[in-house]
């Protein structure tokens, strides 16, 4: 497989940031070895190293695979005393099993899946947590990181991911719960990290992570990154991308800091067009819950059925501004300003078989395109300590978030040039005619041709729709220890969500108009009972709600704004209102084997009322409701000192309880994306000082696309392995196998035409640089 050789915008930065990396890596090796061991004869034999974030308490191990506690003071109590499912993916695991980005991240939880998109999103991140979208709840450093983005992990130093309703903590949305990226910051001390990784399929990623300490107090950090890659098993697919994400720190130990951090990323794609679904019996356009649709490549895996005139840009710029304030040794005050965009530019090929034709061997090229930019400026005051009343301590967080959010998307038009425009070439795309007669629009499913001398034009089509929201809100969180054994966590939220949005066509005239107005208090409440003070038992209860217009129409919007037209056409205030989620748990967790291991278990069951449904062809109600129950097991942390694992289960069973009067057919069915059982494990042992082992297995039971169940992907088990090598303590040496059986899999699944197929087997040797 070779790559693509075309020229892209993002390819002279990211050489450079490349030259970069490498150029101070070997100039630099043989003066920081001398200065590093220099520093190890000077320093005394008490000091603590400080890691990749500034320790504030006692020392913790950074290769842990265990974490005590949320990064966000919203947490109001370490994770062994907090009544919900918290799971923090630390930097080692990160590093361990050889994670690139987000969605190979988050493959080490359990009861998380990926969603395909096919419009808004359709390459991006599209998490669904507990069987819930969650594409517009991802936070960064507890901010909210709106827009459709792929996102990278070079410059995060871990992932926390709450499951269960969570409006409270980050606002509007997360039904099923958030992910929230921490990202890497200036600290104390100097250290540098280095790294570039080689691999099967053409795989070259350069990194780089340096951290320098100017004063007493003030410290900077910068992270690089550069990556390129094929897909194992896709033919054509490619993905080129770059980043850079500096930090400056002031006033480390004292009683003021003040933090200046960006972000920025590129990337420039061959997207992967997926894998039509198939007709279950020959002839038949029916689809049943019983014999649903499956993805099949006409015999070849490798197939793909896209287009070379196939693209997608994004960029992602991040700004934050935070200043914190240590009012006295129990009161801290901060405050985040942040602003930032997220731009998505595309034309995709996707493999339609609504055109019924799948089966008679061939498949209909629909290009799908979008130019959009999403901008947000974020202001968020948090104050948050211990204090004391009536003699009770309340470990608590308040706070007022304001913010405005902008999202402007276009598209291209893409003249398929189907002349002669006759039936066969249009609605089945009749195999006899696949060629010049019918554009190239067509192609066979068993052996397509993407060289195809497509016949069609593109040109940019400026008509679209932008989308304003502002919120503004209020929001507390308590911990109340009311003994040494009984523990009351307590959390509330208003939120004011104002959207409007506007249509206009190429010469910006307006043609539709609308808005929405929600008001609505989110909260969570627990009882933590402490048989021990290594362990809890606890019941809890959430809720979330899910306005209208909520991801501005970026992504796969589940809950667009609505209205009733006026006489002009122009659409009113929407009637909606928000979809509420409630969610009911009993857990019990645990810190054993000197807190090195926690281990924890739940049952949930998670309510979502209030569902937008359609009753007929022009209008919606509020009148749905699903709902999702299960059980959930996980572990993490040392077992030994050179034995750690992180492992996890999930159990879900989903239903559609009420689907409204044109969804009726569909209650008792399974909700999409949401598997019944989902399990990994990864553990690593330290067979020799210098020398580690680990290894991994991923299930994934079988996945509906769509809530008729007409359309599914099968399970499947994925196993990876790894092994690192200290050449030096300035050295290593580390080997991924991912997929090491190379099983053919499907990751994300559409409720329509097509669904993912997942990487093959990928080596990836890394040499890391510690200084």
């Amino acid at each position: 497989m070779s790559r693509q050789q075309s020229q892209s915008p993002v390819s002279s930065p990211r050489l450079l940031a490349s030259a970069i990396g490498v150029a101070i890596t070997a100039s630099s090796a043989g003066h920081m070895v001398f200065a590093a061991e220099k520093a190890d004869e000077k320093a005394p034999s008490n000091s603590i190293s400080l890691g990749a974030t500034a320790i504030t308490g006692e020392a913790q191990d950074a290769t842990s695979y265990n974490v005590e506690k949320a990064s966000s003071p919203k947490y109001t109590a370490p994770l062994v005393d907090t009544p919900r499912s918290v799971t923090v993916i630390p930097q080692q695991v990160l590093k361990d099993t050889g994670a690139l980005n987000m969605q190979d991240a988050l493959r080490t939880v359990p009861g998380i899946t990926f969603g395909a998109g096919e419009g808004g999103n359709p390459q991006g991140d599209r998490p669904f947590i507990r069987g819930f979208d969650a594409q517009g709840d991802t936070y960064l450093d507890g901010v909210r990181d709106t827009g459709s983005q792929s996102r990278e992990i070079f410059a995060v130093e871990s992932i926390e991911v709450s499951k269960g309703p969570n409006s409270a903590i980050g606002g509007r949305g997360a039904a099923g719960g958030s992910i929230n990226l921490v990202s890497k910051k200036a600290h104390l001390g100097d250290s540098f990290d280095g790294g570039f990784t080689w691999g099967s399929d053409q795989t070259q990623r350069y990194t780089l992570d340096g951290n320098y300490q100017f004063t007493d107090t003030a410290a900077g950090r910068l992270n690089l990154m550069s990556h390129e890659s094929n897909v194992a098993g896709r033919d054509k697919v490619d993905y080129d991308r770059w980043g850079v994400a500096p930090s400056l720190a002031f006033g480390l130990g004292t009683d003021t800091r003040v933090n200046l951090d960006y972000y920025h990323l590129e990337s420039n794609d061959t997207p992967d067009s997926g894998i039509p679904y198939t007709i279950p019996v020959a002839g038949s356009a029916a689809r049943t819950k019983s014999n649903p649709d499956k993805p099949f490549a006409g015999g070849d895996d490798s197939n793909f059925y896209g287009l070379d005139r196939d693209f997608r840009k994004g960029r992602t710029d991040t700004a934050t501004f935070a200043i914190e304030h240590d009012l006295n040794d129990a009161l801290t005050v901060k405050n985040t300003l942040r602003h930032g965009t997220s731009m998505q530019d595309y034309i995709l090929t996707q493999p339609d078989d609504s055109k019924g034709n799948v089966n008679n061997g061939s498949v209909w090229r629909r290009a799908n395109t979008r130019v959009s930019n999403t901008e947000t400026t974020t202001n968020q005051t948090d104050l948050f300590g211990d204090v004391y009343i009536a003699g009770f301590k309340n470990s608590f967080a308040t706070g007022i978030e304001l913010s405005h959010e902008e999202s402007q998307k276009s598209s291209y038009n893409v003249n398929t040039d189907t002349t002669p425009a006759t039936a066969a070439v249009t609605t089945n795309c009749n195999p006899a005619i696949i060629g010049a007669r019918s554009g190239y629009n067509c192609t066979s499913l068993s052996n397509p041709t993407p060289n195809d001398p497509w016949n069609g034009a593109i040109s940019r089509n400026y008509a679209g729709t932008d989308t304003k929201a502002n919120t503004y809100a209020l929001y507390v969180f308590d911990t109340l220890e009311l003994s040494e054994q009984w523990l009351v966590n307590m959390g509330l939220r208003y939120d004011h969500f104002d959207t409007d949005y506007k249509t206009f066509n190429g010469s910006s005239v307006t043609t539709s108009k609308g808005d929405d107005t929600s008001e609505f208090v989110t909260g969570q409440f627990g009882v933590v009972y402490k048989p021990a003070e290594n362990g809890s038992i606890y019941a809890s209860y959430a809720t979330s709600a899910t306005p209208p217009g909520n991801t501005l129409g970026e992504g796969q919007e589940g809950n667009p704004l609505g209205g009733t037209p006026d006489r002009n056409g122009n659409l009113l205030k929407s009637d909606m209102e928000p979809e509420t989620t409630k969610n009911y748990e009993i857990g019990t967790k645990w810190d054993l084997l000197n807190d090195r291991l926690s281990l924890t278990a739940d049952i949930f069951r998670t309510e979502k009322e209030n569902a937008r449904v359609q009753v007929d062809t022009t209008s919606y109600e509020n009148a749905g409701k699903t709902r999702v129950q299960g059980v959930e097991l996980s572990a993490s942390g040392k077992i030994t000192d050179k034995w750690q694992v992180f492992a996890g289960y999930a159990y879900m069973d989903s239903e559609q309880v009420d689907g409204g009067p044109l969804g009726a057919a569909n209650d008792g069915n399974e909700l999409p994306n949401t598997p019944k059982n989902s399990a990994s494990l990864w553990t690593t042992y330290q067979v020799t000082p210098k020398l580690t082992i680990g290894g991994g297995a991923f299930y994934v039971d079988d996945v509906f696309g769509s809530v008729a169940n007409t359309t599914m992907v099968d399970s499947y088990v994925r196993y990876d392995a790894m092994a690192a090598y200290k050449l030096s303590k300035n050295i290593d040496l580390q080997l991924n196998v991912q997929n090491l059986t190379d099983e053919t899999y499907y990751d994300k699944a559409f409720s329509t035409h097509f669904a993912n197929q997942a990487a093959g087997r990928t080596a990836l040797l890394s040499t890391n640089f510690h200084f």
